[in-house]
């Protein structure tokens, strides 16, 4: 009996989470954010590699590495805020007498250097690839939910091919489908992806050694 009332407990609680609506926010942010760093990436080093031979592209390459690791320390920040993530730092507190020469050195040689960068590039397919789970799961059941309001405004989906709303009684057995199954088990499904992406970040954006 504890165990059936836990389980209901964890899976309608869903529902009033403050977690779950961060995660969602955390989502929807996430593509508009990937689609913006991968064109900066992508065309940065492009235009670095293709005008390195003349010097201009060493400068321009320099900076993209720099501002990457400026969005990386705010993909750091998004996740912690957001996801609630505990991520470790990006790099290791230098000394102040440390010279310039090896403070590049320790950063070429941390490991965050290079996998943020991957991070950043990856976030583009995989933000788009959840938000378009996110959207489509939440949007189903918001659809769902107020079915009894819209159903009359135009010709409601036909569900399943099998299935057209035309009664409010049958867009109630909707509403009360979304509020019992369909809208807590969507809400699941996207804070699983928010866990994924937050364990992401973690990997690829803290120092494992601390």
């Amino acid at each position: 009996m504890n165990e059936t009332a836990g389980f209901l407990r964890r899976y309608f609680g869903v529902v009033a989470r403050e977690e779950t609506y961060l995660n969602l926010i955390y989502l929807v942010l996430a593509f508009p954010l990937g689609t913006v760093y991968f064109v900066f990436l992508v065309t940065g080093i492009s235009v670095g590699i293709g005008t390195a031979i003349i010097w201009i592209g060493i400068p321009i390459l320099l900076a993209v590495f720099a501002a990457s690791w400026g969005l990386a320390m705010f993909e750091r920040m998004l996740a912690e805020v957001l996801l609630r993530e505990d991520i470790a730092p990006m790099s290791r507190q230098e000394d102040a007498e440390t010279s310039a020469w090896q403070r590049l050195k320790a950063h070429l040689g941390n490991r965050v250097t290079w996998t943020s960068l991957v991070y950043l590039f990856l976030k583009f397919p995989i933000a788009t690839l959840f938000f378009t789970i996110a959207v489509t799961v939440v949007a189903t059941a918001v659809g769902m939910l107020i079915a009894p309001f819209i159903y009359k405004l135009w010709d409601y989906p036909t569900w399943w091919g099998v299935w057209q709303i035309d009664t409010l009684g049958e867009s109630l057995i909707l509403t009360a489908l979304a509020l019992v199954i369909v809208g807590p088990i969507s809400l699941h499904i996207t804070n699983f992806l928010a866990w994924v992406s937050g364990t992401f970040a973690r990997v690829m954006l803290g120092r494992l050694e601390d």
